[in-house]
């Protein structure tokens, strides 16, 4: 798209032949009227005589000419574009052609003596206002060509042009602006005292120009153009044209744009808010310019003038695909005839020899896939053997058994997906290590790889959705989602959402938000402010985030915000969960629940950050609601401000007759954000409901733009997605005074080159969120394509665009992830950030932890709580946690959800949900100091959903524990205990326990390994075998201690988990390490593993082992004092005695019983 600039060129001049009449000498060839077509690439000219003539392309190809009209009724005044042809217009007739030259219907009545000009009445309508110098308007069917109406006028209408109202100006300089569906003057507007020379409309916008009377003198053309509001119905500035403003056009991109040019072809580019800046431009004419003036392309990338000479210019910016329409249909041509070649055919000719018809469109056979059906294989054949040996009986036949098969076995007739495009599920990681060590047989399976790295996307339907988009499934072995193989599916460093858990459809959305910089920083600030609101979906966000950071590629899960989110009493008054809304589609239930969580993320941050308009500036759009009434015109104002644009088609229906056929995406997003519409409400003058005109007056717009594009609304709109490059990547909107201007592709390059608009904001696209339908077997689901570039810490010189399928990721083109199917892939949800913040990654969070919770007691149930029970905090002056100091920790949990099964056919069992597991216990003590092994944190937490097992024996958590009327413990939410170990997390700490990693996964946080001590991989050998040792194992053999004998206690098991790397870091010291390992795993093959019942904890480790050379004894004394005396034999069961500590010994007992 480009403006006229001195660096216009002209691509092609063209002069029509000279007419020759009654023998006279030649003269030029008069145009009555010149206009572009709106769906092909033609420009179209209605001569003095009568004629149509249409060329193609920008070279001007000569491609139809008819007399449309008689000679008598001399010039073309007018042209309009509909689907079925193009309509002319002469002074006694109408007429219909298709493009191609057959006329339609034609039109012709005594009354119509002088007609002028003609409009569509509306933007859906296909019946057409015809009009001129008489007393009689028609109102003409296109499709039937039939006059529907006449309706009398006591005015001469001159043009007409359509935009909200039918602009009608008359031979008086004035114009009224007639409603569409009474045809009744709504206002009138006295633009010029005389006639009017030209006016267009474009948006919300009507310029004219005119002609002035003088005292003495003819008329002379007025120097200003004159400009209209059709939203407010007033007058604006008019726009300064010092040479007289003899013909005006609105730019068909750019909407408050004009171009307004004088006779002798001198041009003004002006901005209708800004009349005062405005560039200059001549055009080079042999005469002066005919009535048909200057016309703009719809794509506005090109524009013609046309002079008394019969010459007609093009100019254009780029002769780099030059097109004249938005999006051309094909044009049709004469098919050209080739001579076909002799072939002598005989019997002797091979019939392969013999060609095939060359053929573009779709074959009969290639069936929908919604009328293809899987159908049962036919009978296997009976074995020759049987049939052989089969004699009578008294039901049908016997033969014996030819003992071929196995009994109860049969040939596998499963259908194989031979093309390779189905992707099939990877092996478990057991099954894994075990064909590594060769203990069972390795198969040679699908090359699943290839099917999701090389996808085949050209022409795909829904039988072809290619292999990456499928709907992603975790298959559950017997050791639970942990034996899942999410390495397959993600070999890159950004982290996938596993599907297992309830509400994940919102899983492309929270990634979606998470590589939108402005709101991760947002979110991970207010996670270390001082808030503790159970319900806070934005902490939550925050957490999430900083998981997916730390986790770079490893699998994840968004368990704690969607169990938040479910929690919501709206959320499942609005049905946004999967059990309030099963009739609902996931299109619109995200959109949905997009518009909730930004209007909750609203309302979490001011919480905290009562009076920060920070939140505001980042997403919310501040807009003034004007409503006027359409029978009084009183207008009334209020405010309404919104953080999400819902995408409005209504310039779809403005197709072929209207400016463009197909509308950009900048025009479809200007309309959304001034939400002009039409309805019925209440009117306080009128003291009754009236039709009420509203739209909305833009104030600022955010730096992170929420956009839903409603296509379950407008199903019609899933076209205009499937143009290839109709969504930009980058836009620019202006925000002037009320009124709002989107740029995109050409234009907003244009206009930054030019420095064109001092205030524009330019927005990068970050991602956007498809709905995926997969198929006749396949439910709908939800990807993300996202460019992960944008939220990256370093620039990036070419876009990283990533697809979040669930668990899956991958990297993809820019054109693949821009690229929409209408059968199976469609957009949802769009996001847009303003430029200069891409890359604005904040980590100042980490420097301003709000760490007070980890210094003082704080519980549901204070009350209850028994002194003694009651964790002795940190003290701040002395015991600030930092980077490297070692918290000893023990976890609890109880069961939500027993596991789902399935006994399959062949009596194999099969997990088709697995145990969810709710956090129920968590213990933090002090590794080091006077008060070692004391716990600061020892929460017991509140849990609303139903326990279905409190695993007492393993967890130590009773029924009465986790009710805040009965327990004694003191009891936070989860989300108090879960910020506490985050804290501590973000602080640099590191973790020391047994089991860490499942325990942390349960709790839904992502340790790095550089922070974690897991006793579990301490003592590990799997070169001697793949079992991991128990703590309470380690404990008997290593620290001759007796615990978990009969349950769990979370205090006990951290700090042995403490001394057992104490005693780890003891071995790595003395260099027997190996040996000791080696030991302990030769006595687990001798006990099985298990703390033997008749031996007791005294005989732990088979008394006193000692290496030479090493200074170091395992038993009851060392060489090096660190003594592990023999535990007490009255110490057993859940009883846990007073600690007690002296000279030589590290004995411990929990100081809490």
């Amino acid at each position: 798209m480009k403006l006229p600039t001195n660096k216009q060129a002209r691509v092609a001049r063209l002069q029509l032949p000279l007419s020759e009449k009654h023998g006279l000498p030649p003269t030029p060839t008069g145009i009555g009227t010149l206009s572009f077509d709106t769906q092909q690439e033609l420009l179209w000219i209605g001569t003095d005589s009568g004629r149509l003539i249409s060329y193609y392309g920008s070279d001007l190809q000569k491609y139809t000419s008819i007399q449309a009209h008689p000679i008598h009724e001399r010039r073309v005044a007018q042209l309009l574009f509909h689907e079925r042809g193009v309509i002319s217009l002469a002074s006694r007739s109408v007429h219909l052609i298709s493009r191609r030259g057959l006329t339609q219907w034609h039109i012709s009545e005594p009354s119509m003596t002088d007609l002028k000009c003609m409009s569509f009445i509306g933007k859906n309508s296909s019946e057409i206002l015809v009009a001129g110098c008489q007393s009689v308007m028609y109102k003409i069917d296109v499709d039937k060509g039939v006059i529907v109406k006449e309706v009398p006028t006591q005015y001469e209408w001159y043009m007409m042009k359509f935009c909200r109202y039918i602009c009608a100006g008359t031979t008086t300089g004035a114009v009224h602006f007639l409603d569409p569906d009474t045809l009744s003057s709504v206002k009138t507007w006295q633009a010029h005292s005389a006639n009017l020379s030209d006016m267009d409309a474009q948006d919300s916008y009507l310029v004219t120009c005119g002609w002035s009377t003088r005292p003495y003198g003819p008329p002379t053309l007025e120097s200003f153009a004159k400009v209209y509001d059709l939203k407010k119905l007033e007058q604006l500035p008019p726009i300064p044209f010092h040479t007289g403003a003899a013909f005006v056009q609105m730019h068909p991109k750019l909407s408050t744009t004009s171009i307004i040019s004088s006779m002798s072809g001198q041009l003004q580019v002006a901005n209708i808010l800004d009349p005062n800046t405005s560039n200059l431009f001549q055009a080079n004419l042999g005469a002066y310019m005919s009535q048909s003036h200057l016309v703009l392309a719809p794509s506005g990338a090109a524009w013609a003038l046309a002079d008394l000479d019969g010459v007609i210019q093009i100019w254009a910016g780029s002769l780099n695909n030059l097109r004249f329409a938005e999006s051309a249909a094909p044009t049709e041509f004469a098919d050209e005839l080739f001579p076909l070649a002799f072939m002598d055919i005989d019997s002797n000719i091979p019939f392969g020899t013999i060609g095939m018809p060359y053929y573009r469109e779709k074959l009969l056979s290639a069936w929908p896939d919604d009328q293809i059906y899987e159908l049962g294989f036919l009978p296997p054949k009976i074995d020759p053997e049987v049939i052989k040996h089969m004699t009578p009986s008294a039901i049908g036949f016997r033969a014996p058994n030819p003992r071929k098969t196995l009994r109860n076995q049969m040939d596998r007739m499963s259908i194989v997906d031979s093309d390779g495009t189905a992707l099939a599920v990877p092996r478990f990681l057991s099954e894994k290590n075990r064909e590594a060590n060769g203990e069972i047989e390795q198969e040679r399976r699908i090359s699943d790889a290839e099917a999701f790295t090389k996808p085949d996307i050209t022409g795909s339907t829904k039988a072809d959705v290619p292999v990456m988009y499928r709907l992603m499934e975790i298959k559950y072995s017997r050791y639970g989602v942990d034996d899942f193989d999410f390495g397959f599916y993600n070999k890159t460093q950004y982290s996938g959402l596993e599907t297992h858990i309830t509400n994940s459809y919102l899983n492309p959305l929270l990634q979606l938000l998470k590589y939108t910089p402005l709101f991760r920083n947002i979110a991970l600030h207010h996670s270390a402010s001082s808030c503790i609101a159970e319900s806070c979906l934005l902490c939550e966000l925050g957490y999430l985030f900083d998981m997916l950071e730390k986790a770079e590629g490893q699998k994840c899960h968004a368990t704690n915000f969607l169990k938040a989110f479910s929690s919501l009493s709206e959320a499942s008054k609005l049905q946004l969960t999967e059990e309030t809304s099963p009739q609902s589609t996931l299109e619109v239930r995200i959109q949905a629940a997009n518009r909730f969580l930004l209007k909750q993320i609203g309302l979490d941050y001011q919480r905290i950050a009562l009076g920060d308009n920070k939140l505001d500036q980042t997403l919310v759009t501040h807009a003034f609601t004007n409503m006027r009434c359409t029978s009084c015109y009183h207008e009334t104002l209020r405010v309404s401000p919104k953080t999400l644009i819902d995408l409005s088609y209504h310039a779809l229906n403005v197709n072929a007759r209207m400016r463009g056929s197909t509308p950009a995406f900048s025009r479809i997003l200007k309309d959304s954000f001034e939400g002009e519409n039409s309805q019925r409400m209440w009117c306080d003058r009128c003291r009754r409901y009236q039709p009420v005109q509203t739209w909305e007056t833009i104030q600022s717009v955010p730096s992170i733009l929420m956009i839903n594009t409603g296509l379950s609304k407008h199903p019609d709109a899933r076209q205009l997605w499937s143009v290839h490059g109709w969504l930009p990547e980058r836009i620019g909107l202006v925000v002037e005074k009320g009124r709002i201007l989107c740029l995109e592709g050409e234009a907003l390059r244009v206009s930054q080159r030019n420095q064109q608009f001092r205030n524009m904001v330019v927005y990068d696209l970050v991602g956007l969120v498809a709905d995926v339908n997969s198929g006749e077997h396949q439910k709908s689901h939800m990807v993300s394509l996202i460019n992960v570039g944008i939220s990256s810490r370093e620039r990036q010189a070419e876009p990283q665009w990533h697809l979040f399928n669930d668990f899956l990721v991958r990297k993809v083109d820019k054109e693949e992830a821009l690229r929409f199917v209408t059968t199976w892939k469609t957009p949802t949800i769009l996001t847009y950030q303003y430029q200069g913040a891409s890359n604005a990654i904040d980590d100042g969070w980490k420097d301003s932890l709000d760490t007070s919770c980890l210094f003082v007691n704080w519980s549901l149930n204070p009350y209850n709580v028994l002194q003694h029970n009651w964790p002795c905090v940190l003290d701040p002056s002395t015991e600030q946690p930092g980077s490297g100091t070692h918290m000893p920790i023990d976890t609890e949990f109880v069961r939500l959800q027993q596991e789902e099964i399935e006994i399959l056919a062949t009596g194999d069992r099969q997990v088709i949900r697995p145990t969810r597991e709710g956090l129920a216990r968590v213990s933090v003590l002090r590794a080091n100091g006077a008060n070692e092994g004391l716990p600061f944190i020892d929460d017991y937490i509140s849990i609303s959903e139903p326990v279905v097992d409190y695993v007492t024996k393993y967890s130590g958590v009773s029924a009465g524990d986790l009710d805040p009327a009965l327990s004694v413990h003191p009891l936070v939410p989860l989300k108090v205990a879960y910020k506490k170990l985050w804290l501590l997390l973000n602080l640099g700490c590191v973790f020391v326990g047994h089991g860490l990693t499942k325990d942390f996964r349960n709790i839904n946080i992502f340790v790095p390994k550089a922070q974690m001590v897991d006793t579990v991989t301490l003592f590990y050998n799997p070169s001697r075998s793949k079992r991991n040792l128990s703590l309470r194992f380690l404990a008997w053999y290593l620290l001759k201690e007796n615990i978990q004998s009969e349950t769990h206690d979370s205090i006990e098991d951290a700090f042995t988990a403490l001394k057992l790397w104490r005693k780890y870091l003891e071995f790595e010291d003395a260099g027997v390490l190996e040996k000791m390992i080696e030991e302990i795993y030769t006595a687990g093959r001798k006990w099985n593993y298990k703390v033997p019942e008749s031996v007791g904890a005294g005989a732990g480790g088979g008394g006193e082992k000692h290496w030479a050379g090493s200074g170091l004894t395992v038993g009851n004394h060392s060489s090096r004092g660190r003594d592990t005396p023999d535990v007490d034999s009255g110490v057993s069961g859940p009883t846990t005695p007073v600690a007690r500590k002296h000279a030589g010994s590290e004995y411990f007992e929990s100081p809490l019983r």
